[in-house]
């Protein structure tokens, strides 16, 4: 096992294109570090550099102690596992998990004990003998694994290797994928568009955008604390709920409001631990709003007047545990590059900046009787509410204009 460090990595094509600039990451020894953002982000090309398959434009990679920019693939002591299973159809499960051991020349009982523990790991053993044809998706996608288990690298390089999987069998490989680098304790970097995925397997993720990374942290650290706009509108799901909004005090009270008689008091423990929204006194800011934030007020028991907020209910999502109600609530949509390209990515329409209505998605009980069509007062919980600066997209945390961590 060994870290990866990306010191200041680049990369630049021939036709000036920065697929990749000045990635500054350190993956530790054992990590299982997801690598999440928009399609054509830097993600793979990141990855790609690791395994050797992209030549480093700029800066310095190095695997352990070494430094392998210029070593080839074959001798950096990874294994890969990618999208495509790229398994031998002519050649059993068995042979096709041994097939990289054999060509390293190993004895043939070494080759048996490495395969038989990759199958009891991933509970192949049952398939040995079938070839690639007679499995299951999930089935091949366990051989693709064990292929990589065997050679016992210093770390696991996979490049979306759920995409091809039905949404039932991909949560499942994803508690198998992540129960298997646990057991085994090798470093690894993971690459997904998928940040459900992401959330839900890394001990860290770094997001990027554009070729750059914008934070590092754990899952809950991101959610919670997301560094800037871009980052809190891509973690979650539903997306976070991003509108224009003002900061104004009323007495004792700080208000975010939205316009058309749209103020939320803020909680006052939020507004402590958020120091730097003392510097936004009368300024705009763009407001972000977790689903989970937004109840009906029917089910929540009313809440104060100046935390529940009128919307019209355009869609109900019942899922049994939950309802997804879409909302057309009075508030200016937030409109900025990021929003812009989060809307891209996620293949929905952008909504006009200057439109007096914004669509909110609010996570609202099952014991809600709110339906298509009805006006329904919402509360808003205050306590987790997100504010950034709309001209740096920075969050709004413990100094003014700034990020905290």
């Amino acid at each position: 096992m060994a870290e990866v460090t990306f010191d200041r990595v680049s990369k630049v094509y021939d036709d000036g294109t920065r697929a990749v600039s000045e990635l500054a990451l350190e993956v530790s020894d054992g990590e299982f570090m997801v690598l999440v953002g928009p399609s054509g982000c830097g993600k793979t090309t990141a990855l790609r550099m690791v395994a050797g398959l992209e030549e480093i434009s700029e800066g310095v990679l190095r695997i352990g102690e070494r430094v392998v920019n210029y070593v080839p693939s074959r001798d950096r002591d990874i294994a890969m596992v990618f999208q495509s299973y790229a398994l031998y159809p002519h050649l059993s499960v068995y042979e096709n998990i041994a097939f990289g051991l054999r060509v390293k020349g190993l004895s043939k009982d070494e080759i048996d004990q490495r395969v038989q523990r990759a199958a009891q790991i991933l509970d192949l053993g049952p398939y040995l003998k079938r070839r690639p044809k007679a499995l299951s998706g999930g089935q091949r996608q366990r051989v693709a694994m064990g292929r990589a288990i065997v050679r016992e690298p210093a770390a696991f390089l996979m490049d979306e290797p759920l995409s091809n999987l039905d949404a039932k069998l991909r949560v499942q490989m994803r508690a198998e994928i992540a129960g298997v680098q646990q057991d085994l304790g090798t470093t690894t970097i993971y690459v997904t568009h998928d940040q459900v995925e992401a959330m839900t397997m890394g001990d860290r993720v770094a997001v990027m955008r554009k070729g750059e990374l914008q934070q590092v942290a754990s899952p809950q650290e991101l959610y919670d604390h997301p560094v800037n706009l871009f980052v809190g509108g891509f973690i979650g799901s539903p997306a976070m709920n991003l509108v224009q909004a003002r900061i104004v005090r009323d007495g004792e009270a700080t208000l975010a409001d939205m316009g058309e008689g749209q103020a939320l008091e803020l909680d006052p423990e939020l507004v402590a631990r958020r120091p730097a929204l003392a510097g936004f006194d009368g300024r705009e800011v763009i407001l972000g709003i977790r689903p989970e934030h937004l109840e009906d007020a029917a089910v929540a028991g009313g809440g104060a007047p100046r935390r529940r907020r009128r919307g019209a209910v355009t869609q109900r999502a019942a899922l049994g545990s939950e309802i997804m109600m879409h909302l057309t609530v009075a508030a200016r949509p937030a409109v900025t590059d990021e929003t812009r390209e989060l809307a891209e990515d996620a293949g929905a329409l952008e909504q006009a900046g200057d439109h007096p209505e914004t669509v909110m998605v609010g996570r609202f009980s099952p014991r809600s009787a709110a339906r298509a069509g009805d006006a329904v007062d919402v509360v808003v919980d205050t306590t987790g509410l997100h504010f950034f600066d709309p001209e740096t997209g920075l969050g709004i945390y413990d100094h003014a204009g700034g990020a905290g961590t």
